[in-house]
This record gives C-alpha cells, sequence and structure tokens, in this order.
C-alpha cells in the first residue's frame, strides 16, 4: 500500500484488496485517504472528462464553469475559435478567477481579489502594480508571468461533447474510448446539433462510485424502477446486451423492442418480484415516441470511466455528470437534450419523456435514494465486501443483461488507476 493511502493518522491501514473482481470493500466508499488518492490519480490523472457541450461555448469570448473531480474548471472559446480549459484557480493566493456559471463576450479574466489578469487559454497576461507604485514594492525583477498560471487542461471534442484532461501525455480521446464506445456515441450524437432543454442538480447522500455502480447495474433496473416493467420498457427478457470495454472502465448497456413477440412478466413472477401495478399514465402519450435510430433500441446507457454518462430512454436523450463532493457527498449534474433539427412534434415528445429522468423521474427517482440506502447500511461494515457474482466473475461483454460485468469492469479500472 503506498503512503498516500495511508497517510493520515486516525485511519487505519488498509485491508488488502479480496483476490479476483467479485469483492468490492466497503471502506472504499468511506475513507478520506481513499477519496484524496483518487483526486490525485483519477481526476488529475490520465483520465479523460466531460466538461460541457461546444453549444455551451458557441463563439468567441464564451464560457462555462465545470468541475473536474474536486478541481473547478474553465471551459472558453477563444478568438482564435478553439475550446481551452483551465484550472479555476488563481496562480497567485488561489482564489477562483470566474464566478460565474457560464457567461459571453470575454476578452479575459480578472482575479477579483488581486486583479491577476489571464487570457481566454488561462495565460497569466497581468499583474496589479508589478512594477511596485512610485519605484517601491512590486514584484521583483525575477519574476515571468510566463512562469505562473492556473494549470491548463488538455482538450478534444467528440460530436458536440468537450472532454478534458490534467494528463498532456496520456491517450487521445478516441484511443481513450475505443472503436465500440465511439461508435455508441456517434449512434446518439453524429451529425446534429445539441440543444439543451433543461438543466437540473441532484444532491445525492452517497459516495460517487455508488452512482456509478447503479449507472453500470442493469440487473437492478427492472427490479427497482416498477415503471419499466409496468409500461414494458425495460425487461430482462427483452433483446439486449452489456457491452464492456478491455480496460472495464467503460460500458454499454442496451434493450430493444423484440417484434416477434411481447415481453412476459412470467420470469419476474416466479421470482416473486413486482413487475406490474395498478398504475397509469393520465397521459399516455408521453411513451408515444418516434424511431430515432432506426434500430429499435429504446434504452441504451453508456458510460465514460469516470464519471461521463449518456443516456437514452426512450427519446429521452441526457448527459449526466457525476462530481465528487466528498467521501459520502456527490452532485449529480444532468442536461436534458433537443437537437437543431427536431421538429416541434418531437421536441413535444423530448419534453414530455424528460419527466422519465432526473431528481423526480418516473425512472430515476429511486436511484437518487438507494445509493444512500448504501452508504447508511455499510457505515458500521467497513472490513466488509459486497458480492458482485451476478453473471460470473470476469469484466466481459455479454449477452445477458442479468450480470454485474460492467460493475465488476469499473472495479477492475478503478483499481488501475488506483495501484492496489
Amino acid at each position: 500500500m503506498t503512503d498516500h493511502l495511508t497517510a493520515q493518522a486516525h485511519e487505519t491501514p488498509l485491508p488488502n484488496w479480496p483476490e479476483g473482481l467479485t469483492r468490492v470493500p466497503y471502506w472504499a466508499f468511506q475513507r478520506e485517504d481513499v477519496y484524496g488518492a483518487e483526486q490525485e490519480r483519477i481526476f488529475q490523472g490520465p483520465a479523460w472528462h466531460y466538461l460541457c457541450l461546444e453549444a455551451d461555448v458557441p463563439n468567441a469570448g464564451d464560457y462555462r464553469t465545470t468541475f473536474v473531480g474536486d478541481a473547478s474548471v474553465v471551459v472558453t472559446r477563444d478568438a482564435d475559435g478553439a475550446v481551452n480549459a483551465f484550472e479555476n484557480r488563481c496562480a497567485h493566493r488561489g482564489a477562483l478567477i470566474c464566478l460565474d456559471e457560464k457567461g459571453h463576450g470575454k476578452k479575459d479574466f480578472a482575479c477579483v481579489y488581486h486583479a491577476w489578469t489571464y487570457d481566454l487559454k488561462g495565460n497569466l497576461t497581468g499583474v496589479a502594480f508589478q512594477k511596485g507604485v512610485k519605484g517601491k514594492g512590486g514584484m521583483p525583477p525575477t519574476f515571468r508571468m510566463s512562469d505562473h498560471g492556473p494549470r491548463q487542461l488538455r482538450v478534444a471534442t467528440l460530436h458536440g461533447l468537450v472532454f478534458g484532461t490534467f494528463a498532456h501525455d496520456g491517450p487521445a480521446l478516441d484511443d481513450y474510448l475505443g472503436e465500440e464506445i465511439h461508435s455508441r456515441i456517434t449512434r446518439v450524437l453524429k451529425d446534429r446539433k445539441p440543444v439543451v432543454l433543461s438543466r437540473y442538480t441532484q444532491a445525492l447522500p452517497n459516495n460517487w462510485k455508488l452512482y456509478i455502480e447503479n449507472v453500470k447495474d442493469s440487473y437492478h433496473a427492472s427490479i427497482l424502477h416498477l415503471f419499466f416493467t409496468t409500461f414494458e420498457l425495460n425487461r430482462l427478457s427483452q433483446k439486449g446486451a452489456i457491452i464492456v470495454d478491455e480496460s472495464g472502465g467503460h460500458h454499454v448497456s442496451y434493450s430493444a423492442i423484440d417484434r416477434k413477440g411481447k415481453t412476459s412478466s412470467e420470469d419476474y413472477a416466479q421470482q416473486k418480484i413486482r413487475s406490474e401495478s395498478g398504475y397509469r399514465l393520465a397521459d399516455p402519450s408521453m411513451l408515444q415516441g418516434f424511431d430515432e435510430f432506426g434500430d429499435d433500441v429504446t434504452l441504451q446507457i453508456l458510460t465514460v470511466f469516470p464519471t461521463f454518462v449518456l443516456q437514452q430512454i426512450q427519446n429521452a436523450i441526457a448527459i449526466r455528470q457525476i462530481t465528487p463532493r466528498s467521501p459520502t457527498e456527490t452532485d449529480l449534474h444532468w442536461t436534458i437534450l433537443g437537437f437543431e433539427t427536431d421538429t416541434p412534434e418531437e421536441r413535444l415528445v423530448r419534453l414530455k419523456q424528460a419527466n422519465l429522468v432526473g431528481p423526480a423521474g418516473f425512472i430515476s427517482m429511486e436511484d437518487g435514494c438507494v445509493g444512500g440506502f448504501v452508504q447508511r447500511g455499510v457505515a458500521g461494515a467497513p472490513r466488509e465486501a459486497s458480492v458482485v457474482e451476478m453473471g460470473g466473475h470476469d469484466a466481459e461483454s455479454s449477452e445477458s443483461r442479468v450480470t454485474e460485468a460492467s460493475i465488476r469492469g469499473f472495479w477492475k479500472a478503478w483499481r488501475a488507476h488506483m495501484g492496489l
């Protein structure tokens, strides 16, 4: 175990991680030293992170603030049309450079504390009273502005998505994603410009990795979410599969309409699992969508390690950005998307189906609770471990969605980054 992970005196040394991929010690969701090491090795390491949409910064001088782990980041469009990202931290005394969530028409940023100034690339361009006043004070002659500034991120874009990484010598974004994940992002976003229909942030009372596990867990979806099975949006008896990339960190789960027959609730009844309810929609048109992709896939959940989610549920397209806040707190940022090419009728469908997701969504509501249930349930059991054996012991793609392969894949990638 590294010094960083055992540095805090009040923490006992970490137990050994169990062999294989089917046990996850609960201390991984609890410890401050683990959380700190994640910031260094994952969020400021060689991983790529979703920052925002290109549509958020369409013109020169546009900017938006976001997060990579704990680090506040500014994304800008400069006069040359390039998208830039840099740490939202003044090189002088560490204050935020940009206090606004978004804006337009910027030529530079000035820190409110001491008026150190930065251009749209994040370069330090001005220091107030650098030469002092009346020949007294000021910075020493050896001071060079080019030697100081916030850390600048390496930036890449894909189909309107902006990704960034603090690692300037890591893999290119395309190589990081791999062909299968790249193609599944392309399926949803290619050749059309996103339009933001709504945004909201959901506070989750749990470690960020518990929400990642939830998103990668196709096994729970039609058990926890009664809406899915009642209205036959997602049942494990439907056609579908799990794709897990070679690193284990990225995944796709999808299900499709079976045009050869009606899905059955018989399997759920045999397991004594609820799959029907007496509830009906006052407006059934909410679920009357349109054929957007021509492949009968009605649900696709895609993740990019560590914290990016691209969602297609019927015609509800959304991005979920997961931001750690502490070992037991997470912010979940939702961005609900339409597209410039949408007809008025299609836009109405998207707005209606947006009620499926989000903090009070017919489907997503329960996901906002269960992570907290786990966090509370394991509070007194740091040396115990979860059992992740459904579907086998590996982290490989599967034709069955009755599997936890993509969860095992996440922990495979997490451990590789963390050196555990």
